[in-house]
């Protein structure tokens, strides 16, 4: 017997801001996007707006040792616990399970600088690259790139004991960790999950990886659904967590219910033509009926190919609802993508501008992810 999940805290940090009504506000009025053209020419980014870390990680030596995709993640898991009113409660605290979408730690750039332009003149390349990465490369900045450092520094500053379980693999590690967390809690094994994920596009590593492979849109802004022209994604500074919580424990402590998530669903297809669209069909039909006047959230990455496949399979399932990209608000998040177009799809929901919202996400590569969410 499946049980209700709902969501009960929001934790949102963008290019826009924090709080997940600053964020309703932006998805009603259609603010422009803020987009820095220059800092990263020629790849656009949606930079993270200016936070005061200390209402979050109030010890300087945490914030010191976090990174700064960590100390995203971490400021916003804080957001959604005080959204939750849970963040003073220890005995919840000792209840709450974390599941982190993560990437890889940051490189080290000068040391990295360094051995390649020694590599081009080395009588001995392997000796000498072997030599230099022992010797170069601190071991505490291997440890600071571990992944499930995220989920660590969320249970350190914020106090929470009970387990915890990191997920990578890009797009796919933000839909199956909220997918994860759903099922625990409609199955019965957990009451209570905090989930998300966190994403710090200003690296010149990352824009690397992604231009090797193709992936970036280069020049000027434009809208996610029309980038079909050339690669077309453009990455942003975000993260999101959200609070879920069986629908009984939430109603006997009073809690506020932003938004119930009914289901959620993933899927991963070798992507031929028309296998986004066709995965995407199944897992919205698998979601249950969908209002016909639900809002549509898109996790959508801009690329070429998928981004318009993903477009063909919302508009099948919702031929006359409002349709809106997360990437067009505060950028391709990639692990944090999903979790914030839910984050994103609940504040609206609690703002009353829908009475249920269907998210999607086609990952740039590979995965594909679906949610339907109904207003409290």
């Amino acid at each position: 017997m499946r049980r209700d999940v709902v969501i009960t805290g929001i934790g949102l940090v963008s290019s826009h801001g924090e709080g997940a009504a600053a964020h309703a506000r932006i998805l009603a009025d259609g603010t422009a996007p803020i987009v820095d053209a220059a800092g990263f020419a020629p790849y656009p980014v949606h930079p993270l707006a200016p936070l005061e870390l200390d209402r979050q990680i109030p010890k300087n030596s945490d914030q010191r040792q976090m990174e700064p995709w960590q100390r995203l993640g971490v400021y916003a898991a804080g957001l959604a616990l005080d959204d939750a009113g849970l963040k003073e409660d220890v005995e919840a605290k000792s209840e709450i399970q974390v599941i982190v979408a993560a990437g890889g730690g940051e490189r080290d750039h000068a040391a990295d600088s360094a051995i390649l332009t020694g590599l081009r003149d080395a009588a001995s390349p392997g000796a000498f690259l072997n030599e230099r990465l022992m010797g170069d490369l601190r071991p505490t900045l291997f440890l600071a790139q571990l992944s499930n450092l995220l989920a660590g520094n969320i249970a350190i500053v914020h106090g929470i004991t009970g387990p915890s379980r990191t997920l990578m693999g890009e797009e796919q590690a933000g839909v199956d960790a909220v997918r994860t967390a759903h099922a625990r809690i409609a199955a019965g094994q957990s009451e209570l999950m905090l989930v998300g994920g966190a994403y710090n596009a200003e690296r010149r590593d990352m824009l690397l990886l992604f231009e090797l492979g193709g992936f970036l849109r280069t020049g000027g802004y434009a809208p996610v659904f029309a980038r079909e022209d050339a690669p077309g994604m453009i990455t942003g500074s975000a993260s999101a967590f959200l609070v879920l919580e069986s629908a009984e424990r939430a109603r006997a402590r009073g809690a506020t219910i932003h938004a119930r998530l009914a289901d959620v669903g993933a899927g991963r297809t070798r992507r031929a033509a028309g296998d986004v669209t066709a995965s995407l069909g199944r897992l919205i039909a698998g979601l249950g009926p969908v209002a016909a006047g639900a809002l549509a959230i898109s996790a959508a990455t801009g690329c070429a190919g998928a981004t318009a496949e993903e477009a063909a399979a919302i508009a099948a399932a919702l031929p006359a609802g409002r349709r809106i990209a997360t990437g067009d608000v505060v950028g391709h998040a990639v692990e944090a993508a999903f979790p914030l177009s839910v984050a994103l799809a609940a504040a609206a929901l609690a703002d009353g501008q829908a009475g249920e919202a269907l998210v999607t996400g086609a990952g740039h590569w590979r995965g594909e992810g679906a949610a339907r969410l109904v207003r409290a």
